[in-house]
């Protein structure tokens, strides 16, 4: 979760931003599933935060499904946004609120409207092609998008970006074929962390990837000199089987046991949340486990300034989805929160050495005696903290991350 976008209605493109001449700036459309609707939309932004970052060398164009109370039409942040409708508003429920592969799995029926989903998104790629004529194309998630995206734009470069879901939760030789025929027809394939790019190569040796993540506002998110309150937990992430919650709160008993003062908060919303609440109250943990339900963006970083520890016990799902990256833990550690995480393979171009701990989530007795221990040692706590920060400075804050794709997307229109 990262910062909410500032929200201005509007019917027309963006306008140039910056000092770049509108005759020198690339024509730019993004093609995602997941896009904020609103200000301060609790849903992952992170697509329209590199966006934004972008508008000052590109005229941007996003499209993106449309879903009930958000305009079909509007400028963010410089950004002009299209949402196409892909069924009566009240059905618009495939995207939000855990994810499509979360919704399509607890709700079968689901899968009436995907059919009307690649078909709107497709109609409205190819719309924007014939009026905006956009000289690069950005598709985020390798399916639907990039398959999609490829069959609609014609002859125009596209990136591809795969996030973790379209590549790690969607397994079986059909996905794979359709993974391949994506990658085959891309200009450029990005992927955001070292784990799925050893995993592309695995089903794709011959193809080019780059390691590319997101970013984080290490400005936004960043310590203000507070004192953390003592024994403070805080989980911050979608409430699905892959962030793992399920199995921190079956470990909070132990550490309870051990650290009386210990409890934790949890930040975010989804479909596992009733089944939580439930487990919580069987276990008897009412009195210090606190659901707060989703918040606006801009309230997640005193959370992470209050807490001592933040958990992120990531597991590998049933049906193999899994972390990508985890953004929610680079903008803990920008605001020098010390980390725990479960050991997925995608959190460890975050996680290593001195930068957070990682520990088989899965493993209650494991979890809850790596927390006691932290909870219990303030030195350690501190230099993890301190570690932490730099090493997201250094690699995922939004002014690094934003350059990179600026250049790979001018490279591609230039040869476009």
């Amino acid at each position: 979760m990262v910062e909410g976008p500032r929200l201005v209605d509007g019917a027309g493109p963006a306008g140039p931003v910056g000092d770049t001449p509108p005759a020198t700036r690339v024509r730019l459309l993004v093609v995602s599933s997941t896009y904020p609707r609103w200000h301060g939309d609790p849903e992952p932004a992170f697509v329209h935060e590199l966006a934004r970052r972008l508008v000052d060398r590109f005229d941007i164009q996003v499209i993106g499904p449309h879903a009930r109370g958000a305009a079909t039409e509007q400028t963010l942040d410089g950004v002009h946004v299209r949402r196409y409708r892909y069924a009566p508003a009240a059905w618009e429920t495939l995207v939000n609120a855990g994810g499509i592969l979360t919704n399509l799995r607890r709700a079968p029926w689901k899968w009436l409207l995907v059919p009307g989903f690649a078909l709107g998104q497709w109609l409205a790629i190819r719309r924007v092609m014939r009026q905006f004529r956009p000289q690069a194309v950005h598709a985020h998630w390798l399916v639907p998008q990039g398959l999609i995206t490829v069959c609609a734009v014609g002859h125009a470069p596209v990136l591809a970006t795969s996030h973790g879901a379209d590549l790690f939760g969607l397994p079986g030789p059909s996905f794979a074929r359709l993974r391949r025929w994506v990658i085959g027809r891309v200009a450029a394939l990005s992927v955001v962390s070292q784990a799925m790019c050893e995993r592309v190569l695995g089903e794709v040796p011959q193809a080019r990837v780059q390691v590319m993540p997101m970013g984080v506002d290490c400005e936004r998110f960043r310590p203000d000199g507070r004192a953390r309150t003592d024994g403070a937990l805080l989980f911050v992430g979608r409430l699905v089987e892959k962030k793992g919650l399920r199995h921190l709160i079956e470990s909070m008993p132990a550490v309870v046991d051990a650290c009386p003062h210990a409890h934790l908060t949890v930040v975010g919303f989804g479909p596992e949340q009733a089944r939580l609440e439930q487990r919580v109250a069987e276990l008897g943990l009412q009195a210090c486990v606190r659901f707060l339900g989703a918040l606006p963006q801009d309230q997640l970083p005193d959370h992470y300034r209050n807490a001592s520890l933040f958990v992120a016990p990531f597991i590998e799902a049933d049906g193999g989805d899994q972390e990508g990256l985890g953004l929610v833990v680079a903008e803990a550690m920008a605001c020098a929160c010390p980390v725990l995480v479960g050991d997925v393979a995608g959190v460890r171009d975050l996680i290593g050495g001195d930068t957070g701990l990682r520990v088989d989530a899965t493993n209650h007795t494991a979890l809850a005696a790596a927390i006691i221990d932290l909870l219990r040692d303030d030195c350690r706590r501190a230099h993890l903290a301190g570690q932490g920060r730099e090493h997201v400075l250094r690699h995922f804050a939004w002014p690094v991350v934003a350059d990179s794709y600026a250049r790979l997307l001018a490279s591609l229109a230039a040869g476009s």
